[in-house]
């Protein structure tokens, strides 16, 4: 495959991105900080986005195992995972975060249990898909 090949495969692999609501503008806004001092920017911070989320699904899954659930703490870990998946555009992430805070509000335990799956669901569809993206680029 040449060079030209690859770039229109990469194009339209980000653009199915977008159209899914994988991505929203704030990944652009991520790419146009990245530049030749700095090339892995864009994967460095995704990198570390995979990273915190990781922990913090780990302890949304052990706080709402809890016989009393601390909602006030479920919904911190909801909160800033939601700030960091809007801070790299990952759009659906970030809506089934502002979907579960609401249930935090609600101190609703059957309807957070369901929403922390629905954002592990989103959260590894959106690493995946960003995974095979950085796999194409390299």
């Amino acid at each position: 495959m040449d060079v030209g090949q690859m770039q229109r495969q990469w194009i339209d692999y980000t653009k199915s991105l977008f159209l899914e609501g994988f991505l929203d503008g704030q990944f652009l806004q991520l790419q146009q900080l990245q530049d030749e001092n700095n090339p892995d920017f864009v994967v460095e911070v995704v990198s570390l986005f995979f990273e915190d989320s990781e922990r913090l699904l780990k302890d949304l899954t052990f706080a709402l195992d809890q016989n009393g659930v601390d909602f006030k703490k479920v919904d911190a870990h909801v909160h800033q995972l939601k700030g960091s998946s809007s801070s790299i555009g990952a759009q659906r992430v970030k809506n089934a975060c502002i979907a579960f805070r609401n249930f935090c509000e609600e101190q609703n335990t059957d309807a957070c249990v369901r929403c922390l799956q629905q954002v592990k669901q989103e959260y590894c569809l959106v690493k995946n898909k960003l995974e095979t993206m950085f796999r194409v680029i390299r």
